[in-house]
């Protein structure tokens, strides 16, 4: 398969290859060889449910919240055209109050165009948000003012580019960003794109691609915090496409959802406590398992994911879409369990990870299927300002999960 026509049918960075895999994610195996996979006892489902919380949006990709409005939540649309836009729905109701920003001329592959949105930890007092887009083929992430005069809308003359990055392919943008309980911004690069990190970007630590930025946006032009561990903007290495990462807004655990290339999708785990430098693998393994070890450093100095799962299986898997740890209130059993899903497949599973062991792994695809249908394309999860969750379909649904 070419690699236009990989890019033609995949969003979220992955390269299409038919496999024999189980029919089911798997616990990590060891780098001992042992293809015996242990396979974690599945759960009691029939819990929770979804319902439609809106529909008829244009390729949703995100949804979040202020930190300061607990009545609305804010959509991402990746694009209409080279138009992104970031409306503004109402948590009770998912009624539109506003298209709070329209960002234009972007690139229009499909995994281009507007793809993250992170709200300043202060947004109640300075109004600063951050973006992230492709455009003219370089990622931009761009800082915008909430308008003086209307608390809806930002300002569109505000517009101040915190920085770009050359992107040598369509395909692998990342575009996920957030920040943490330090303060700083985090921002995921995937690898460059194409198939295979050809120019091995992802363990270089002299190029910004396939990493986990950090930055100190307090004021602009940006600082690198005193902390990193490479003395740039670097936080992490080894990263392919970390689509849909998040934190743990109860710990401030990093959990990055990274997606794979033929065979493998992974989950890795960052504790509150890490000072960084952490190197994910990337191209030298996917998931756990070799994928190209050429000049590449001991695998005891690399981090493996706490979760990996196969491609293939019917309904076909081939692409992670990492989610959240819920830390909602109208749910108080489900406190503390991830959720993650696939885009090809549709499935979605949740699990829980205590630091050491990962546990209560379940299967939730059937239960959260809505009473309209199933949910398909699944692009992103997201909270609202208190923590329930939701679920982006990118054919223009947004989900809510909720107790059956």
């Amino acid at each position: 398969m070419s690699i236009t026509t990989l890019i033609s049918v995949a969003v979220l960075g992955l390269s299409i290859t038919a496999l024999q895999a189980s029919p089911l994610p798997q616990a990590p195996a060891s780098l001992s060889g042992n293809s015996q996979q242990e396979q974690i006892q599945l759960v009691g489902t029939g819990a929770l449910s979804s319902f439609e919380f809106v529909s008829g949006l244009t390729r949703p990709v995100f949804v979040t919240h202020d930190g300061t409005n607990p009545d609305w939540i804010y959509v991402v649309e990746q694009r209409s055209g080279s138009t992104g836009r970031i409306k503004i729905l109402d948590r009770a109701s998912g009624a539109l109050v506003s298209t709070f920003l329209s960002v234009s001329n972007l690139n229009t592959s499909s995994e281009q165009g507007l793809l993250g949105l992170a709200f300043d930890p202060d947004y109640a007092n300075n109004g600063f948000l951050y973006i992230n887009y492709t455009q003219n083929n370089r990622t931009f992430v761009t800082r915008y003012q909430r308008s003086s005069t209307n608390p809806q809308t930002a300002n569109p003359g505000s517009a101040q580019v915190v920085f770009s990055i050359s992107q040598p392919f369509a395909n692998h943008n990342g575009g996920w960003m957030a920040f943490g309980p330090d303060g700083y911004l985090y921002i995921g690069m995937g690898d460059g794109g194409s198939g295979g990190d050809p120019d091995n970007r992802a363990q270089n630590l002299n190029d910004l691609l396939g990493k986990m930025l950090r930055i100190d946006v307090s004021s602009l032009p940006y600082s690198i915090p005193a902390s990193n561990p490479f003395g740039d903007e670097i936080w992490s290495y080894g990263l392919r496409n970390p689509w849909r990462s998040s934190f743990d807004r109860d710990t401030g655990d990093l959990w990055i959802g990274d997606v794979g290339q033929n065979n493998w999708e992974e989950i890795n785990f960052q504790p509150a406590s890490s000072s960084g430098g952490n190197n994910w693998g990337w191209r030298c393994y996917e998931g756990n398992n070799a994928f190209n070890t050429s000049g590449c450093p001991n695998p005891s100095t690399l981090d493996f994911p706490i979760w990996e799962y196969s491609h293939g299986g019917s309904p076909f898997r081939c692409s992670l879409t990492g989610g959240y740890v819920y830390r909602g209130t109208s749910i108080p059993w489900l406190d503390g369990t991830y959720f993650f899903a696939d885009y090809c497949s549709n499935q979605i599973w949740s699990l829980k990870y205590d630091g050491n062991t990962v546990s209560e792994y379940t299967d939730r695809t059937t239960e959260l299927a809505p009473s309209s249908g199933s949910i398909s394309r699944i692009s992103s999860f997201g909270e609202d300002y208190f923590g329930e969750l939701y679920i982006c379909d990118i054919n223009g649904d947004i989900y809510k999960i909720i107790q059956n």
